[in-house]
Parts: structure tokens; C-alpha cells; sequence
């Protein structure tokens, strides 16, 4: 089944995925360029996706804090139910599945507003506004897989308009895991953090391969780099992907203690580094259309595989989303 859109503007992009090895450092450097973006004063929503959640405390929250915060996975069905507005496609909020794209009369959320869904699961943390995924509970153990858990952030970035200036930064699930959902195309920019051994390129060159058919833009972070003899490695095997690097840091050490200091007293060659990630972010532009057309696409390969075919008549073939326009797709560009 075949559905065509139209091809709508492109605007300026801000959505940021950190991905990597276990290990490699890439809720540090999330919370690092959080900080940054916090520091600067812009609109920033950070989302922690991954099976660790660890982000709340790089963040600067105390371990009761970090245990208390509210998860999406929790509020799944008030998140459902808001987003699929009077939107006629979808039957009832438990039809929505975590592919379901937003259509004619579904809500459309930006950035920073005051709705429901972040009244009931946004937090600030270290002056930043954290959503989190929840960890597994005693209940999902041996029975359920925790891309159940990552559905809510994907559907919320299905209905999400980010409008230039404002960012959001997501931690995700270590290694190709992120590949276990549609989630991973929802980024204008994937920053995959990189070590300087053979294993943390292993996983550059799995993700590199895995994304190049679905026009996903990776950007390497060297990180834990000591000499020149570690940026040599990094630069034979990742090549022009290679955007800056990070040196090893006393201050990552000290936040590693529990000890978060503010972000500028960062060494100056690493502030340098966030600079340049955010740079990076800043010159990409999205077409609506094209993002839209991935979510359409993963819909359908969920729908096919295991959640049934008939749910592919969610998909509301004459409508891609832009910024600027209200809260709901009847303000969209029409095909």
C-alpha cells in the first residue's frame, strides 16, 4: 500500500539523538550538551530513552529524586489519549500503537507549552526539563522488552512541532538497540559518542550501516581522548564523520562523583566541542514531508508485523505537518 506526500519546507532542525557503546560515555555528554543549551538560555526538552536511566542524576538530581520522577511509560494512556485529539482515523486511544502518526485532528505539541502530557511527566532537573522512559519494573521482568517503554517518546516525537531555536535531546538506549524501534528517525541529527578502541567503532560502523538507508545524518563525538595517538585512530576509522572531540575531563571525573559543577567550568577545548555539536544541529533543516513519510513507512511495517494490518487506515495520506501553524493537523500543509 502505497502513500504519497507531497514535498512541504524545510526548516531549521533541532531534535538530537545520543547514541554509542555501553560505556562510552554518551549520557555524559547528553547532559554535558543540555547543560550547554541551559546555560545559553534556549528552549530545551530532554527525554532520557535509555534501558539505564541514568540522566536525571548527570543531570544533578539526588538518587530519591531520580527514583520519584514521573515516567512515560506510566502515563502512556493519558499520553494517547491527548495526542489522538478528535482525530477520525483512530478509533479509540488503545488503537494507537507507538507508529501511529499524527492525521487530520490529532494534537500537535511544541517544544515548550503547557499541555497535559508535560504537566504529568516533565520535571526540571539541574534547570532542565526532563521526560524520562521509566526503568523496567518487577512486573516487566522475563515478560516484556523495553522498546515498550521508548513507544511513548516515539509517538510524542510523531506529534511533535520544534520550531527553530528550540531543542530536544534524547539519551538513547545503548548500541544498535536503538534500531528495535522507529525512534531512531526521529532525530535531524544522531551524535554517536565514540571511544577510542575497537569496539566503540565496532558499534559506529553497525549504526553507520544500519542507518545509510534511511537518510539517517550521524555525526561522531570522540570522547575520553588523551593524545594525539587516540584522534589518530578515531580519524583512520571514522573518517570525515568525525565532527570534534572531547579530552578526558576533571570535571566529567568530579560529576562522575556526584559532584556537578556548573557546565562553565568545563574545560575550555571541550566547551568548544558543544559548541561545535550545536553548530552542527543548527545548520541541519528537515523536510516535513520526508519526516513524515518515515514515520508513515515504520507505521506500516508495525502494522504488518505484528499489530495488525487494519491499523494501517490510521494513516492519514494528505497532510505533513509544519511549524507555525496551531496545535492541531488541520493546520497542516495539505498535499
Amino acid at each position: 500500500m502505497n502513500f504519497v506526500i507531497d514535498l512541504g519546507e524545510e526548516c531549521a532542525a533541532m531534535k538530537i539523538a545520543f547514541v554509542g557503546k555501553g560505556g562510552s560515555g554518551k549520557t555524559t555528554l547528553s547532559s554535558l550538551f543540555i547543560r550547554h543549551l541551559v546555560e545559553q538560555g534556549s528552549p530545551v526538552l530532554a527525554i532520557d530513552a535509555d534501558i539505564n536511566q541514568h540522566l536525571a542524576a548527570a543531570l544533578g538530581a539526588g538518587e530519591e529524586e531520580s527514583l520519584t520522577l514521573p515516567t512515560l511509560g506510566e502515563r502512556l494512556p493519558l499520553i494517547k489519549e491527548y495526542l489522538r485529539g478528535d482525530n477520525p482515523r483512530i478509533a479509540s486511544a488503545e488503537a494507537m500503537i507507538k507508529t501511529t502518526p499524527a492525521g487530520a485532528g490529532s494534537r500537535l505539541i511544541g517544544v515548550v507549552e503547557d499541555n497535559p502530557i508535560y504537566r504529568a511527566c516533565v520535571r526540571e532537573v539541574g534547570g532542565a526539563r526532563l521526560m524520562v522512559t521509566g526503568p523496567f519494573t518487577e512486573d516487566d521482568l522475563g515478560v516484556a522488552c523495553y522498546h515498550s517503554k521508548v513507544g511513548a517518546a516515539e509517538l510524542l516525537l510523531n506529534h511533535m512541532i520544534d520550531r527553530a531555536g528550540e531543542y530536544v535531546v534524547v539519551d538513547m538506549t545503548a548500541g544498535a538497540d536503538s534500531f528495535a524501534s522507529g525512534l531512531f528517525t526521529r532525530f535531524d541529527l544522531t551524535a554517536l559518542v565514540c571511544e577510542p578502541t575497537l569496539r566503540s567503532v565496532g558499534v559506529y560502523r553497525q549504526y553507520r550501516d544500519y542507518a545509510k538507508d534511511f537518510g539517517i545524518d550521524i555525526a561522531v563525538i570522540g570522547n575520553k581522548i588523551c593524545d594525539e595517538d587516540d584522534l589518530a585512530f578515531l580519524r583512520e576509522h571514522v573518517g570525515e564523520n568525525l565532527l570534534c572531540w572531547l579530552d578526558r575531563s576533571t570535571h566529567v571525573r568530579a560529576a562522575e562523583r556526584g559532584e556537578i559543577r556548573p557546565v562553565v567550568e568545563l574545560e575550555p577545548g571541550n566547551r568548544r566541542a558543544l559548541a561545535t555539536i550545536r553548530s552542527a544541529v543548527d545548520a541541519r533543516t528537515r523536510d516535513w514531508a520526508a519526516y513524515q513519510r518515515r514515520a508513515v513507512e515504520f507505521h506500516i511495517r508495525n502494522a504488518e508485523a505484528w499489530a495488525g494490518v487494519e491499523l494501517i487506515d490510521q494513516i492519514d495520506p494528505d497532510f505533513v505537518p509544519r511549524p507555525g501553524l496551531g496545535s492541531r493537523l488541520e493546520d497542516a500543509v495539505r498535499g
